[in-house]
């Protein structure tokens, strides 16, 4: 933090917050939205409320917000990866780059060194667009699987936790809008509810969240040559053993606790409010 400051201010510590309101906003509408479709469909009554459920709405509704907002996240990435002062680009500017970026290519020379006998590998076709705009998306589609899945189980498990008849009078208010419907969670117990969530699902993805983040700035250090999933785990692997997957995770907890709890508190108070 001191360093991003003396190089670029206050600012710095802001870099690439346009592109994450950009993204925040279809990305949580999109998931909450699809969890109530998906719930909806698995768990048409109580009688079927069970963990497994829970958990594929919400790994399932995970997936579909991720897959649509996913290049917004590629370029967020990429905005707070450009801390130097000299480098520094517009999202325009980041948009091109990203779009005309190509995978390193084998070239002549170094095939003609090979010694005889040896295979060498074969020229990737150069491939640039929008695909580039889902790169480390494998798993980051692997990771969201757990953490949207886990992030809903948990939250929905901790506020049946919270509404137990012996916690229930302290945990639990009637619902202003309805007095006849159950008691809504009081404040403080759905923000312990959301942040016990966000806890639980961001450790349970954060190895795969590292590598996402490894994938996702492939393109922009180096020599641009894209490692694939294991590849980019067995570089972390012999860099830094396995504490290297989860470099980052207390200050991640800052952020996504506080995150979570917030966003799963107006999500049920915006129920509350709509009707819903």
């Amino acid at each position: 933090m001191r360093d991003i400051n003396r190089q670029s201010g206050l600012r710095g510590l802001f870099r690439g917050h346009s592109a994450t309101l950009l993204r925040i906003f279809p990305y949580a509408s999109i998931k909450f939205l699809a969890y109530e479709q998906f719930r909806s469909i698995l768990i048409p009554s109580a009688s079927y409320e069970t963990p497994l459920r829970r958990l594929f709405s919400g790994a399932s509704a995970g997936v579909t917000s991720v897959f649509i907002t996913y290049p917004l996240e590629v370029i967020r990435v990429r905005l707070a990866f450009e801390t130097k002062q000299e480098s520094r680009s517009s999202l325009s500017g980041i948009c091109k780059q990203i779009y005309h970026e190509q995978p390193a290519r084998v070239s002549t020379s170094a095939a003609a060194s090979t010694p005889l006998g040896t295979a060498v590998p074969a020229l990737p076709t150069p491939r640039t667009g929008l695909i580039n705009f889902y790169r480390g998306f494998s798993p980051t589609l692997a990771g969201m699987l757990p953490y949207a899945g886990m992030s809903f189980l948990t939250h929905d498990t901790a506020g049946d936790w919270l509404r137990l008849p012996a916690l229930a009078p302290y945990t639990t208010t009637a619902n202003p809008k309805n007095a006849s419907a159950p008691p809504i969670l009081r404040y403080w117990a759905e923000l312990i509810a959301g942040g016990f969530a966000g806890l639980v699902s961001q450790t349970a993805s954060y190895p795969l969240e590292v590598i996402r983040r490894r994938m996702q700035v492939g393109g922009a250090v180096g020599d641009g040559h894209r490692l694939g999933m294991a590849e980019t785990a067995g570089t972390v692997w012999r860099e830094r053993g396995w504490r290297g997957f989860f470099v980052g995770l207390g200050i991640g907890y800052f952020k996504v606790v506080p995150m979570a709890a917030v966003s799963f508190y107006v999500y049920e108070r915006g129920k509350v409010v709509l009707g819903v």
